[in-house]
């Protein structure tokens, strides 16, 4: 077993190029009980480095320790008690997934797209369901996939409350089916009453799982709908999955268009394409006259879009009957009597942006002429 020395000198902190001896920053290196705990001072040491830090740990230690039994805690010197963090590594279902495995392509999916928001009630879910129905009208395979596991929202707003999930014969679990589109959620595997009260660093072995270990079969579009902010999530995502873009969804405020602003730089550090940005609600459509109320402010997104320099894919109306469908299970984008309304328009015509990379190699596509990958 190599001694406390020798670790040290072998973690880098990639920021500085040095290692932890150079910067003294590894405290302890010890058994305790059955486990290896590690010990680190972490100032100056971001979240997604921190990740990317435990998983030097365990990739020094694998060929010694049980990874399941390494567990990395860290310190910081504005506070006198250690912190302990997650294990590094831990089963599918509850951690990060293998340290340092290469990201995959979610196999027989085109195309993967996140949609993410700095802050919740930006109605990012409904957002996610009705843009994935509108790809599904142009005649395209689309699966959703619902990442936000403390609020699961999907199995509500595609009205399959009760639907329970299922293996196949390779115990692969099956998606369920709902208004044209697959769908796979962690509300399906609880009650919806029930709390998830977990650390952030196993939300990623659920995701890794629904990715996959779900049977998503062929699909044109994958849409990612995310939780809320930059967190464990949206980490273990990017260092898993080839993902083809995210799309920022905000409301007009400035308090949302200042959180989606961080939400979209984090997804430039950590280089995710950028497709574009949605603002949603961004005015409310009146049900007998059409007159257009700016209730939540006006321009917000379009406007962050253009000082960012991304595009900015379209504003969506506010219509009472989008609430209403969501409510009952029946999304807006599902309902025929809609076709001739604003709202309408809006979701059909930002789909409508995203259709044409499949008119072109699957390998790479719009995407890929668009970002020259």
């Amino acid at each position: 077993m190599m001694n406390l020395d020798q670790i040290a000198l072998k973690i880098i902190n990639r920021t500085t190029g040095k290692s932890f001896a150079d910067e003294g920053r590894l405290k302890s290196a010890q058994m305790v009980a059955d486990k290896f705990v590690v010990e680190y001072q972490r100032d100056g040491i971001e979240a997604a480095q921190k990740r990317e830090i435990e998983d030097q740990f365990v990739t020094l230690l694998k060929d010694q320790i049980d990874p399941d039994k390494i567990i990395v805690k860290t310190f910081s010197h504005n506070t006198t008690e250690a912190k302990p963090a997650a294990p590094a590594t831990a089963q599918l279902k509850t951690g990060h997934g293998p340290a340092g495995a290469t990201k995959k392509r979610v196999p027989g999916v085109k195309q993967v797209i996140a949609v993410a928001s700095g802050k919740g009630g930006v109605g990012k879910s409904t957002v996610s369901v009705n843009l994935a129905i509108s790809l599904t009208r142009l005649g395209l395979k689309v699966g959703v996939l619902d990442a936000d596991v403390y609020g699961p929202s999907i199995p509500m707003l595609l009205g399959k409350r009760e639907a329970k999930p299922r293996a196949d014969d390779n115990k692969k679990i099956l998606p369920e089916e709902s208004h044209g589109l697959k769908f796979m959620s962690f509300g399906l595997f609880i009650k919806e009453s029930d709390p998830v009260i977990w650390r952030g660093p196993m939300l990623g072995g659920v995701l890794n799982q629904f990715l996959f270990d779900v049977n998503w079969g062929e699909l044109d579009f994958l849409i990612i709908d995310l939780p809320p902010g930059t967190g464990d999530m949206q980490l273990s995502m990017v260092q898993a999955t080839e993902v083809d873009g995210v799309i920022v969804v905000t409301t007009p405020q400035d308090v949302a268009v200042l959180d989606a602003q961080k939400g979209l730089k984090m997804f430039e550090q950590v280089k995710i394409p950028i497709i574009g940005v949605i603002e949603n609600m961004a005015s409310f459509v009146c049900d007998n006259c059409d007159e257009v109320h700016d209730i939540f402010g006006s321009n917000g997104g379009k406007n962050m879009a253009e000082r960012l320099g991304v595009k900015y894919l379209g504003g969506i109306p506010l219509e009472k009957s989008v609430g209403r469908g969501s409510d009952q299970g029946t999304p807006y984008m599902a309902q025929n009597a809609n076709e001739t309304r604003p709202t309408w328009k809006a979701f059909y015509d930002i789909a409508k942006q995203l259709a044409p990379n499949l008119s072109e190699s699957s390998e790479k596509g719009f995407f890929g002429r668009l970002f020259n990958r």
